[in-house]
Order: structure tokens, then C-alpha cells, then sequence
């Protein structure tokens, strides 16, 4: 007997277009198991879009196929004040001086069968420039907003905007060093890829597709240290690889920077796990697999679903105080020394360090 879980991947596959038949698992699903996994996952609408194409007799019943149809019109609806939103604030921060791009978010929508498919969430978008030109506009437009490393938060309208001085970060030192020299030296194109949103809602510009590959990539790895990450990022980052013109010369100078910049080892378990639950080809791959890392970031993904929200192994997230939080991520980090200990260790000594440099710097 297949497993609940097994079905699910099959019919993802089948959802996104990997497989381009109904998986034939499917007559044994229970719809409302998958429907729980599909939530947990974020992965409603993108569900709901393999659904639209299945014969009566094997989609769910009428109950829970009105219930799925409405959570994924209200995700459509979500994108496209997204579309209108990504629009307006690319426009408004080039208008004001700033050349920038919008990371991940709708630039990522723009990859699926449906671009109205992907459950949304706030806008990050990178002005360059640098910290201290940014945090000055910021603070005149909406002062006093707690400053994070590489990003701040700007509260301007209802739809949560995230403005990035650098798309991203490691915390071990050395691999950090390498990652904000290599965003400064390709950050220029990246504030130069125009496209097109559907439906007339406009145009911005987001990140190309090599480069996305390493960005994404240590996106991930990065929230694997402190929330967790889901199957909803993780296709992302299917469709990024699938983008990616992947020729021996480009693949050699990716496989390159990925060891450069410490992210080796986790592109290979990131490999398994394309594989197993979305049948991302093998020309499409950008490393070895290395099934026994990927079974552990597997395991990880389905306990913790989308950004980890559903973990609650060490304890609950809800009303924590600054004391408890710092507790519950040095434990969740003992978790993963094992198989990533430079990251792991370094994370806690980084919290710190950041800390500290605010209080030195009179920083909020």
C-alpha cells in the first residue's frame, strides 16, 4: 500500500509539471490527508491547480473540493495584491533614486504553470546603495524601525515590505565575507532584469536565474538555522533550476561558487529532495545527490512545514520572550551540528556579535 505521503509527492509532481500524467496512486487518495499535508506545506493553490484537471471520479469529495476552491481563490486574490503592490514599490524606489529588485516573492510566481498558483507573502525587495543611504531614507519615511542585518522593515501599506541592503547572509564569518563580496560584484545585473507581470499589472525587475541559484540556495540553508523551511520554498527553487540553463561550462562555474561560498554539502541534500518529492531531472541538478543528508532535510521539511511553523518539538513559539527565544534557537541549532557544524556554531556567536554591534552603535 502506497503511503499517504508517497501519494502527495506523486501528485505534486503531477501539479507542477514534472509528470505530465495523472499519477495512478492518486485512486487511493485520501483527500483529506493530503488536504492537511497541502496546508501544512502551504501548498493549497499549487495543489488545487492538479485538481482542476482530474476526472470527478478521482477529485475530492464536493464538501472538501468547495472548501480547497475557496482557500484557493482567497490565494489568487493574495497575488494579485501582490502584482499591484511589487509594482508600486519597484516603481516608487525607482522614482525616489534607489535602483533595486524584487527577490523571490512574485518574481518566483511568475515561474509556475499558474502564476496565481503560489501562496504569497511579503514583499523583499533590494535597494542598492548601501545600509547607511537606505536606513537615512527609511528613517524619514518611517523612523524608528528595528534594523536587522540585511534587512529593515518598511510599513507603508498593508502588504508587509522587507527592504534588503543584501539579499542574504551566512553566519560563519569566512563564507560571509565571500557571500557579500559576490552580491556586490553581481548585484548590478540584478537591478537591470526587467519583466512583465500578467495581466497588465505592470512591470520590475527581479534576479536572473544563475543567480537565484546560489541566492535561493542559501536562503534556504539560512532559515534551516532558525525557523525551518517548507516544501512551498523548495519548489521555488524547482522552478529555478529548471530555468537555469545548466550546460557543462555553467554548471562547472556554479558548482564552484556553491563550494566557495560553504553551500556545497547543502545543495546536495537540496539535490535528494528535488528528486524525491518533485522528480527534478538529473540534467537539472547542480550537485551529487547525498541521500543521507537529504533523508534528514526531508524528515525536517514534513515535520516543520512551511518556514517551520508546525514544529513544536522544543516547545511552542507563541508569547516567547526574548530570553526563551534565544534558548529555543541554541537548542534547535545542537540539532543540526552534526551535519552542518560550521553553520550551526557559528549561528548563535552571529545572533550575538549583531547584538552587540547595535548596542555599540546606538542602533534600534
Amino acid at each position: 500500500m502506497v503511503s499517504q505521503q508517497r501519494i502527495f509527492f506523486n501528485f505534486l509532481q503531477f501539479c507542477i509539471g514534472s509528470e505530465a500524467e495523472i499519477p495512478t496512486s492518486v485512486k487511493d487518495a485520501d483527500w483529506k490527508v493530503l488536504y492537511v499535508i497541502a496546508k501544512k506545506q502551504a501548498l493549497i493553490g499549487v495543489l488545487f491547480h492538479g485538481i482542476k484537471q482530474l476526472p470527478k471520479e478521482l477529485a475530492p469529495d464536493a464538501g472538501l473540493l468547495m472548501q480547497w476552491m475557496g482557500m484557493a481563490q482567497k490565494i489568487r486574490q493574495q497575488n494579485i495584491r501582490l502584482f499591484l503592490d511589487s509594482a508600486k514599490v519597484y516603481k516608487k524606489f525607482k522614482d525616489v533614486g534607489f535602483r533595486n529588485c524584487i527577490l523571490k516573492g512574485q518574481g518566483n510566481a511568475l515561474l509556475y504553470p499558474d502564476p496565481y498558483m503560489r501562496t504569497s507573502g511579503d514583499i523583499d525587495i533590494y535597494l542598492d546603495g548601501g545600509r547607511n543611504r537606505v536606513m537615512q531614507y527609511i528613517n524619514k519615511v518611517c523612523p524608528n524601525q528595528v534594523m536587522r542585518y540585511h534587512h529593515v522593515d518598511f510599513p507603508v501599506m498593508k502588504t508587509a515590505i522587507e527592504v534588503h541592503f543584501t539579499p542574504s547572509y551566512m553566519f560563519f564569518p569566512v563564507h560571509n565575507r565571500r557571500m557579500q563580496k559576490w552580491f556586490k560584484e553581481v548585484m548590478d545585473l540584478q537591478c537591470s532584469n526587467v519583466v512583465t507581470l500578467p495581466d497588465g499589472y505592470g512591470e520590475i525587475t527581479v534576479p536572473t536565474m544563475s543567480f537565484n541559484a546560489i541566492y535561493i540556495l542559501s536562503h534556504l540553508y539560512r532559515h534551516v538555522f532558525t525557523e525551518g523551511i517548507g516544501l512551498r520554498q523548495l519548489i521555488d527553487y524547482y522552478f529555478v533550476l529548471r530555468n537555469t540553463d545548466c550546460n557543462i561550462a555553467n554548471k562547472a562555474v556554479l558548482q564552484r561558487e556553491l563550494k566557495h561560498l560553504g553551500l556545497w554539502k547543502f545543495a546536495q541534500a537540496v539535490m535528494y529532495v528535488l528528486y524525491e518529492t518533485l522528480g527534478l531531472p538529473e540534467e537539472k541538478m547542480i550537485a551529487p545527490i547525498d541521500e543521507y543528508e537529504g533523508r534528514f532535510l526531508l524528515a525536517e521539511i514534513m515535520q516543520g512545514g512551511n518556514f517551520g511553523q508546525y514544529d513544536t518539538r522544543l516547545g511552542s513559539k507563541e508569547n516567547e520572550g526574548k530570553l526563551h527565544r534565544y534558548l529555543r534557537m541554541n537548542l534547535r541549532n545542537l540539532h543540526f551540528v552534526k551535519h552542518y557544524p560550521t553553520e550551526a556554531l557559528s549561528e548563535p556567536l552571529f545572533r550575538t556579535w549583531f547584538a552587540l554591534w547595535k548596542k555599540i552603535h546606538g542602533i534600534r
